[in-house]
């Protein structure tokens, strides 16, 4: 083997790959898959995956697709993180939530979590949390010189900053010493509960904390932007990102006219975004996030390096899942991962039955012991700006930043955050981006795992105590939604009938043929039926007689066939019709009916499941179904 001389590549002695070479093997596989005219770019698109905001992600990059350039680390426009040396230094901030209206049951769980790697705590204060008055019981035996402190205290605000002003000092801890955020945010919260009535008195109080924090604790900022509230009614990634650059902006403006300068301002806001288990679109919103506030701070007059943009990454609610909780810490892995690879300064990872309640101790050991591995066993702090100089990462980038930005230029044109939330553009925008998702996830081409993909009907259900603010988002404000909550209604209607009658509600799967032929749509209808909290019951023959004897014996009143084409073609007829004179109430086909559909649906066939079917509509009409039987 000849070794190339130094600095040569390795491959300098293959010819370059073409795109159209790539193409056309594309084209041949696609082909070999039953796909017709497919060539070319064709070939390229059919590989294209379609994200929100009108994003793509295509199934090849190259140095051809250009993006903006993203700098330094450390430099406008800030797309490689904030800081120059990223968290190689330190890692990033640790920082757990705690909402335990108990002050002694927080107390310990906070100590807990600072003597096994957490670096700074957020407390949610005031209702639905931490009692506002027993914050000195909460930080009792907290270095408050060594550990931030962020605060999460709605509409109490003033009231929680006091208290903790003057924690610090009785507690001795010297101005410049004391780190964290006050976490006002009068918009955050008027996105939350829709009650604009008291919006400038907490606009004018948040404007004062944050005077006070940089005249006498220039460690503490004053105000948080909480783009949570956009993330958790179902916002896409753009609208998150523009609405919280449009209260940025609405939170600099009520600053400097107070006379902060503008780099004052900057430096009393953290932002706050949601890191989902979309590993590349999540590295890609925190690095548009940080460019997009670059340019926000540059036209209104700040300095290149108060432009940064500090950002606080929580995993995101939305995604989390009350059945199969357990699978909730792969989700929250990754996104840990994705944000601290997109150059969060912070990181809380939600415990995994944090739809459930509040976490116990073992849930709260995961979440931080998450953090811990990806820092010191998986060395992820250690790269700056990993995902830098990826072609599909930096396109993403450049694309995400260019829709929230045009989301940002409405919501400013409908006169501002406060305006586009009293008048309901954010809400009627919103709710229709989480429509078209919920329609995705009711066809399952966004698949939950454990949900509405490979259910355990016998799983143990885990019980939590439940938190305060559990309850409905209140009327008026943007709502709360999750990915699992339509199948996971479906499966609690499901556990009525059990703890009713001592059985699931079930379906009998009449399998024709040999088992070589009808696995393949046995195992999807028993997958998709249980998705729904239906027990599946197959049952074999050698012809409809067979079938429908079995179907008797099961007890069950709804049944689908499951088969091959072929043998569909030459007995699903017949074994419907036996099924319903064995008085089945409703007969489905797994697979699509092609040119039987007029035949099968004379013979007694109601409705059809296959790969990409409405399954919430399928599965609500069959428990609709067998609860009619009843």
């Amino acid at each position: 083997m000849t070794v190339p001389p130094e600095g040569l590549p390795l491959a300098a002695e293959f010819p370059d790959a073409t795109r159209e070479q790539w193409q056309l093997l594309v084209e041949g596989v696609l082909r070999k898959s039953g796909a017709q005219n497919v060539e070319g770019a064709q070939a390229e698109d059919a590989l294209t995956t379609e994200l929100q905001d009108g994003l793509r992600a295509r199934p090849l990059y190259t140095a051809d697709d250009t993006a903006a350039d993203p700098g330094h680390p450390g430099f406008p426009p800030f797309v490689r993180g904030g800081r120059a040396q990223g968290s190689v230094l330190s890692g990033w901030d640790v920082r757990q939530r705690h909402a335990h209206p108990d002050a002694r049951r927080s107390n310990e769980a906070v100590l807990a979590d600072l003597e096994n790697g957490v670096t700074s705590i957020w407390l949610a204060v005031g209702a639905g949390g931490v009692p506002v008055d027993s914050l000195d019981e909460v930080l009792t035996g907290v270095y408050l010189d060594l550990a931030s402190v962020v605060l999460d205290p709605g509409a109490d605000f003033v009231a929680a900053a006091g208290q903790l002003l003057a924690l610090y000092a009785r507690r001795e801890v010297a101005p410049q010493e004391a780190r964290g955020n006050l976490g006002a945010d009068p918009l955050g919260l008027l996105a939350r509960t829709g009650r604009d009535e008291d919006t400038d008195r907490h606009l004018a109080d948040a404007v004062a904390l944050a005077v006070d924090c940089v005249r006498d604790h220039p460690g503490l900022r004053a105000l948080t932007v909480d783009a949570l509230a956009l993330h958790d009614a179902g916002a896409s990634a753009a609208q998150e990102l523009g609405a919280s650059l449009a209260a940025g902006v609405a939170y600099l403006r009520g600053l400097t006219a107070a006379g902060l300068t503008v780099d004052q301002a900057c430096g009393q806001l953290e932002f706050r975004y949601a890191a989902t288990a979309d590993q590349f679109l999540t590295i890609a919103k925190f690095r548009a996030a940080r460019r997009l506030w670059a340019r926000v701070a540059q036209a209104s007059g700040a300095a290149p390096e108060a432009a940064a943009q500090r950002q606080h990454a929580v995993t995101s609610g939305v995604m989390m899942t009350e059945r199969d909780p357990w699978v909730n810490m792969l989700r929250t892995t990754v996104a840990c991962l994705a944000a601290g690879v997109g150059g969060a300064d912070a990181v809380s990872v939600l415990p995994f039955d944090d739809a459930l309640g509040l976490p116990d101790a073992f849930a709260r050991r995961i979440a931080r012991n998450t953090q811990s591995i990806l820092l010191e066993e998986s060395h992820l702090a250690r790269v700056i700006d990993p995902a830098g100089g990826s072609w599909y990462v930096e396109q993403l980038t450049d694309e995400l930043a260019r829709a929230a930005w045009a989301w940002f230029q409405e919501i400013e044109r409908a006169g501002g955050q406060r305006a586009a939330l009293t008048s309901g553009l954010i809400r009627e925008k919103v709710a229709a981006t989480w429509a078209e998702r919920s329609a995705g996830l009711a066809h399952r081409r966004e698949p939950i795992t454990g949900v509405s993909e490979f259910p355990n009907l016998g799983e143990q259900p885990v019980v939590r105590e439940q938190a305060a603010d559990r309850g409905p988002a209140p009327a008026g404000g943007l709502p709360k939604v999750r990915r699992a909550e339509a199948f996971e209604a479906l499966r609690t209607r499901s556990d009525e009938q059990l703890a009713g009658t001592g059985a699931r509600p079930s379906v009998f799967l009449a399998a024709i043929g040999p088992a070589a032929v009808h696995t393949g749509r046995s195992s999807f209808a028993a997958n998709l039926f249980q998705a729904g909290g239906l027990a599946t019951v197959t049952g074999e023959g050698d012809g409809a007689a067979a079938l429908a004897e079995a179907f008797t014996a099961s007890g069950a009143s709804v049944a689908c066939l499951c088969s091959g084409d072929k043998l569909y073609a030459e007995h699903a007829e017949a074994v419907a019709a036996a099924l319903k004179a064995a008085g089945a109430r409703r007969v489905l086909l797994a697979g699509k009916p092609g040119e039987h559909r007029e035949a099968y649906q004379k013979a007694g066939v109601d409705g059809y499941v296959f790969a990409g079917c409405d399954a919430v509509a399928v599965l609500t009409s069959v428990l609709d179904e067998i609860g009619a039987a009843r």
